[in-house]
């Protein structure tokens, strides 16, 4: 898992890459936490994220927003964080010239990041949405939302509670052929303290719905 160096908005931007094996291979590129409440792309969630597309056999990308680490820059409050997730894909997109597909995942803050960088780059054919705070940031622009996807939360998250974010989710239109899935942690809160292993088990069961089970080849 080569530590890279790619050229951001703001500066150079700090992450870990795992090449694929196969050329054409799908990108996989996952976004952290809020950088001002301690996210960094080796928060557990992005870690496990990470290796269960990077074992897949994606070209996977998981990096430090502007202001983070080694990362140049400093917070800009989602406008720059959303420039440089598209510097991003840019960048795995150079090293990867014949992938025809995306995923992107983002946890609380980086989920919102996504979701916008979805509606941006056609490309991306799929999401996974962890402890989105639709309560707290307007989710209001996924209309229509262009890719199929699925939103994870935990029962006990006090942070972006399940009752107010669910309702809003459940409101973004769709346009035909795209369904947004749902499912909810027990017991989990919003940070999945000791349910790591339940989300990421929920993540790859929906992959293997979307994708079909990882195999040898991968």
């Amino acid at each position: 898992m080569p530590e890279v160096i790619f050229s951001g908005p703001a500066g150079r931007l700090e992450g870990r890459y795992q090449a694929p094996k196969k050329k054409g291979a799908p990108i996989a590129i996952v976004l952290h936490p809020h950088p001002q409440f301690g996210g960094t792309m080796n928060n557990q969630i992005v870690y496990n994220l990470f290796y269960t597309f990077a074992n897949r056999g994606f070209a996977a990308l998981r990096f430090n927003f502007r202001g983070v680490g080694r990362s140049q820059g400093a917070f800009d409050h989602g406008s720059g964080e959303l420039s440089d997730a598209a510097a991003a894909l840019d960048w795995v997109q150079s090293v990867n010239p014949e992938a025809k597909s995306c995923w992107i995942a983002g946890v609380s803050f980086g989920s919102w990041i996504g979701m916008q960088l979805l509606m941006r780059r056609p490309e991306i054919e799929g999401f996974i949405s962890i402890a989105a705070m639709a309560n707290r940031y307007d989710f209001t622009f996924l209309a229509p939302c262009p890719s199929s996807g699925l939103f994870v939360h935990g029962s006990e998250d006090r942070v972006a509670p399940a009752r107010e974010v669910i309702p809003v989710i459940e409101k973004v239109k769709t346009q035909k052929g795209v369904i947004i899935e749902h499912q909810m942690v027990e017991g989990a809160n919003h940070f999945f303290d000791g349910r790591v292993d339940e989300l990421t088990q929920t993540v790859d069961t929906y992959l293997d719905k979307r994708l079909g089970a990882k195999t040898e080849a991968a």
